[in-house]
């Protein structure tokens, strides 16, 4: 089943190199590039479990937090895991609470798992609450929760102000 080649003996290698290649076909680089499939999904970004950030994060894709948030958090896809904590107010198109959060939820979809402690009011489209969870607030549904809080032009007056006149 198996022989030993001349390759491996000693002082033959060099012979058995030159032979060979003249006989390998040299093959030309293919014109016919087809890059790779774009991939589908971004990957989450991850705040572990010991990370602590003070300010405010924003992002058009998903986060998932593991440790602690002392702000505001603007994002796609929020994930809060079981050891995170959040203080702040949280506003995403899908929210899943595991952990702890301290502030206003809003977003269209709203879910707190058996293990979440949320401490604020939750604004939602929908929302799904597991036996378990802690929740103390108020909830309130709206057609369009996520429009609340984005900063909007005053409407302008249809006819301004009398200009003031000075009695000399």
């Amino acid at each position: 089943m198996f022989s030993k080649s001349r390759i491996n003996e000693p002082g033959q290698k060099a012979e058995a190199d030159k032979a060979k290649a003249p006989e390998a076909p040299v093959s030309k680089p293919s014109m016919d590039f087809t890059p790779p499939a774009p991939k589908g999904k971004a990957v989450a970004s991850v705040l572990s479990s010991d990370l602590t950030v003070v300010g405010n994060l924003r992002t058009t894709g998903d986060i998932q937090v593991e440790g602690t948030v002392e702000g505001d958090i603007r994002a796609h896809l929020l994930t809060v895991g079981e050891s995170a904590t959040i203080r702040g107010e949280i506003v995403a198109d899908d929210i899943v609470v595991n952990g702890r959060v301290i502030g206003r939820v809003r977003g269209l979809k709203v879910r707190l798992t058996s293990t979440a402690r949320v401490e604020g009011d939750i604004i939602h489209k929908t929302i799904a609450i597991e036996s378990g969870a802690h929740f103390e607030g108020s909830v309130q549904r709206q057609e369009d929760p996520l429009a609340q809080g984005r900063p909007t032009a005053p409407p302008l007056p249809a006819s301004g102000p009398a200009p003031a006149v000075e009695a000399s």
